[in-house]
């Protein structure tokens, strides 16, 4: 076995081994960690010591050993440090306070307010102050945070470039103000991507290493994975799929602002076609679908959707060969619309694709968030983690091999 390193440089590198080692299992003794990691008794022993008086690493048990002798087993605290997970959105702000494990001690929701950027970080701090009261978390061990937020995330700067539903959002060094406000750093995320880490931490696309979260709502938008990593495009716009030339006229002016797929599918364009074929004045999306059994005008109008989303799948899994496609938000995990949808699929491709519906419903992209927040954690502590850019696959949820 090698001398135990003197250099901060090894140091580090030691304390890396050790603490992937003690993710991927949960509980190990001091010599499964020398086998494991090709460091020598001396330095596991110095590495535990640190981690413990540092208070990351705790005593989780006991092993019987081949000969009858017991070993110590070692675990990661994980209340060493919390995290804090936030899913902005237009009307609702979610804020969630969790620990190094993913487990959430404390969380809110309320109504985002309507004045402007500024305002919206001032809330998330009120928000985040409240959620450690409640919990009983020194503010000293909130490490790290991740904020989904609607629109287009620059990939090199994290800085929100298109935000239509928050006033002044994007007109905001929102990184700087969030972290100025919070006191910890706060990665920025597209919501929907963050909602593809979710799925794929903790959903039903965890087997999976490529595959696309679609989420239909007022809008369409897609996250996506390819062979593990998370994909963004060159400005931050990968997965935009609202402006496919599918289900109305690409050269028509009045889908620049939405996109045509956007437009077609999404909540207005649904209660809009509903109407279009004689349906009841007054109606939301919800009511179109609670008549599904009882109205012509649902049961087409919705079909209509169908098609439409089963073209765009069509189009998406043609480029990116997906294992599994899951649909989220709040029309696209409607079961009766993936009954639908899969239908449609079986008459255009020769072998579908599997459709599932999101198993983390208007969760997702909140845990996504904790998820990455634990993440940067790691990183940022031990240098632990699969870059994907800005954030990474939470390691607690994947391999964490380097």
């Amino acid at each position: 076995m090698p001398d135990a390193p003197t250099s901060p440089i090894a140091r580090q590198q030691s304390v890396r081994l050790v603490v992937e080692r003690l993710l991927r299992d949960r509980a190990v003794s001091r010599a499964e960690l020398a086998r494991s990691t090709g460091l020598s008794k001396q330095t596991i022993s110095e590495v535990m010591r640190d981690l413990e008086r540092d208070g990351w690493v705790r005593e989780d048990g006991q092993i019987q050993g081949s000969v009858g002798r017991s070993a110590v087993t070692y675990a990661l605290r994980p209340d060493a440090a919390f995290v804090l997970g936030v899913d902005l959105g237009g009307t609702k702000l979610h804020v969630a306070l969790a620990d190094l494990q993913g487990e959430i001690v404390a969380e809110s929701i309320e109504p985002t307010t309507g004045d402007g950027g500024a305002a919206v970080v001032a809330q998330i701090g009120r928000m985040q102050e409240a959620l450690l009261l409640q919990a009983s978390v020194p503010v000293q061990r909130l490490r790290g945070g991740v904020m989904g937020s609607p629109g287009i995330i620059d990939p090199a700067s994290g800085s929100i470039v298109i935000a239509p539903n928050i006033p002044g959002l994007d007109s905001l060094d929102v990184r700087a103000e969030l972290r100025e406000r919070l006191g910890i750093e706060v990665a920025i995320e597209n919501d929907v991507n963050l909602a593809a880490i979710g799925e794929h931490w903790r959903g039903n696309s965890r087997k999976a290493r490529s595959f696309a979260f679609i989420a239909v709502g007022t809008g369409i938008g897609m996250g996506i994975f390819s062979d593990g990593y998370l994909v963004r495009g060159a400005r931050g716009a990968a997965g935009e799929i609202a402006y496919l030339p599918l289900g109305g006229d690409p050269y028509d002016t009045r889908g620049l602002r939405l996109g045509t797929l956007e437009t077609a599918v999404g909540s207005v364009g649904i209660v809009e076609r509903y109407l279009a074929l004689g349906g009841i004045s007054g109606s939301t999306v919800r009511d179109v679908f609670d008549r599904l059994d009882s109205d012509e005008a649902a049961r087409i109008a919705i079909d209509e959707v169908s098609r439409i989303l089963a073209s765009a799948i069509l189009a998406v899994h043609s480029v990116l060969d997906s294992e599994i496609i899951i649909m989220g938000g709040s029309i696209g995990a409607r079961p009766e619309l993936k009954l639908r949808v899969d239908e449609y699929l079986g008459r255009c491709m020769r072998q579908p694709v599997r459709i599932e519906r999101s198993a983390l419903g208007n969760r997702a992209t909140l845990i996504g968030a904790v998820g990455s927040a634990i993440d940067l954690v790691h990183r940022s502590l031990f240098g632990i983690g699969r870059g994907a850019g800005p954030l990474a696959l939470p390691a607690v949820a994947a391999d964490v091999a380097a």
